[in-house]
C-alpha cells in the first residue's frame, strides 16, 4: 500500500470512529436527558423569606425576556408565600421595554392583571413616552400613578431605598 492509501485509510478510520463515538455520545445524552425527565419534590427546608422588596428593571422589546421576567416574579412571589415571606415588587419599565404594555395578547393581559392583583407594580419611564411619542393612555391598564420621572434613575432611587434589583435577563 502506498503512502496516500495509507493515510487515507487512515482518515477514514479515524472519522469513522469519531462518528461512531459522537453517535454513541449523543445517545448516552438521550437517556440521561431521558432518566431526568420525572420531577420528584425534594424534602426541603430553608428560612423564612421575610420582608423583601424588589425592582426589577424591563427595558427590551424581546418578548422571551419579557414572559421569563414575569414568570420569575410569579413563581417568586409564590415561593415568598410558602416560605413566611411578604414580597413588594416594582417593575420599572423603560426604553423598549414599553412594548410589553403597548398591545399584549391576552396570555400576558392575563398574566399582568394576575401580577398586579398581588400588588405588583408597573412603573413606566416618562422620559420613555416622551421620546417615544407615546400617550400612557393607550398602554395596558396604566394610570398618572404608575408614571414615574426616569426609568433609569428610579431603579436607583428604589435601590436606595434598599430595594434589591434583579434583572434576570440571562
Amino acid at each position: 500500500m502506498t503512502f496516500k492509501k495509507t493515510l487515507a485509510a487512515t482518515i477514514l478510520a479515524a472519522g469513522m470512529a469519531a462518528t461512531a463515538a459522537h453517535t454513541a455520545l449523543a445517545a448516552d445524552d438521550a437517556a440521561t436527558a431521558e432518566a431526568r425527565s420525572e420531577y420528584v419534590k425534594p424534602n426541603m427546608t430553608h428560612e423564612a423569606y421575610g420582608k423583601l422588596d424588589i425592582v426589577v428593571p424591563l427595558t427590551t422589546d424581546d418578548k422571551g425576556v419579557q414572559g421569563k421576567k414575569l414568570r420569575n416574579i410569579a413563581n417568586s412571589l409564590k415561593a415568598a408565600e410558602v416560605w413566611k415571606g411578604e414580597m413588594k415588587v416594582a417593575v420599572v419599565i423603560y426604553a423598549k421595554g414599553i412594548t410589553l404594555l403597548k398591545s399584549p395578547d391576552e396570555k400576558v393581559r392575563k398574566e399582568l392583571d394576575a401580577l398586579r392583583g398581588k400588588g405588583v407594580r408597573f412603573l413606566v419611564c416618562d422620559n420613555t413616552l416622551s421620546e417615544q411619542g407615546l400617550d400612557f393612555h393607550k398602554l395596558y391598564n396604566v394610570t398618572d400613578a404608575d408614571i414615574v420621572p426616569s426609568g433609569f434613575a428610579e431603579v436607583a432611587f428604589l435601590q436606595a431605598r434598599k430595594h434589591f434589583v434583579l434583572d434576570s435577563s440571562n
